[in-house]
């Protein structure tokens, strides 16, 4: 199945994050740091007031990106790609959510793999991808919320005061997130999404979409996620998968207005 133009598209409503975004080389209190001064990432996970594993930090998604295994599904994505991007800092799945998948079994329904290219590349296109790149995002914690800030114009709640989610939703871009604690693990149940935006890069998703996420954070320096999908409309089966965030330290997430830099819609209104 191959998405090159698809897919090229849509590379440009990302290819505006600035990898470098952030407030830089102001030293983060609380971080635990070698002899040398320097933060030392392996330490043990770090703990909330409420004695809760504190989840709290600037993270970006660890690089696993190859072109080769996005070329062997999308096709050649170079004439696409804006110079100075950079996507081998990129998780695998933002290219392809199904990389896990051999080609040809991807659990998709007919349709669920052409997302709308809107007019407005500024307006939110995606949802996991938001976690799968190296632009950033911040996470704030309570014992009753997280917050969570994203280097673009988003942000996002996830309540934890026990309340369930609405049961008659106005649709939201980001959805309705709910979160509760197993053991050392955060699972947020999200729901009540629109159905205006892809789930990932070339594969969109339906009202229907129920996503399951797992955040466990594993040393101080390594987020590991799990998100299971669920969209009936869109795909035959529920999948999972799973990606880890590594901390930026020392750094914070800074203000991003996609219109001070929009490159994109000259590029779109050629296809």
């Amino acid at each position: 199945m191959k998405h090159s133009l698809i897919c090229g598209m849509l590379v440009f409503g990302w290819s505006t994050f600035p990898g470098a975004s952030q407030w830089i080389n102001y030293p983060t209190p609380g971080i635990p740091r070698t002899g040398d001064g320097k933060p030392n990432l392996s330490a043990p996970a770090p703990r909330a007031s409420d004695g809760k594993p504190d989840l709290s930090g600037l993270w970006r998604a660890e690089p696993t990106w190859t072109a080769e295994a996005t070329q062997a599904t999308f096709g050649d994505l170079t004439p696409f790609i804006v110079p100075g991007d950079d996507f081998s800092q990129f998780s695998k799945y933002f290219m392809n959510i199904f990389s896990d998948f051999k080609p040809g079994e991807e659990p998709v329904r007919i349709g669920a793999s052409a997302p709308q290219v809107k007019a407005n590349p500024c307006l939110p296109n995606f949802f996991l991808p938001a976690q799968l790149t190296d632009a950033g995002f911040k996470v704030i914690q309570t014992p009753d919320e997280i917050v969570i800030l994203y280097a673009a114009w988003r942000f996002r709640q996830i309540y934890l005061d026990g309340r369930k989610p609405p049961p008659d939703p106005q649709p939201l871009w980001w959805g309705y997130s709910v979160g509760r604690w197993e053991g050392d693990a955060l699972v947020v149940d999200t729901t009540g999404f629109n159905d205006k935006t892809g789930l990932a890069l070339a594969y969109s998703h339906s009202d229907a979409l129920h996503l399951v996420e797992r955040f466990q954070r594993r040393d101080f320096g390594h987020l590991d996620v799990e998100v299971t999908v669920d969209d009936p409309k869109m795909y035959t089966k529920p999948f999972t998968i799973k990606f880890t965030e590594l901390l930026l330290p020392d750094s914070d997430v800074m203000e991003y207005v996609c219109e001070e830099n929009e490159k994109d819609l000259q590029h779109l209104n050629k296809q």
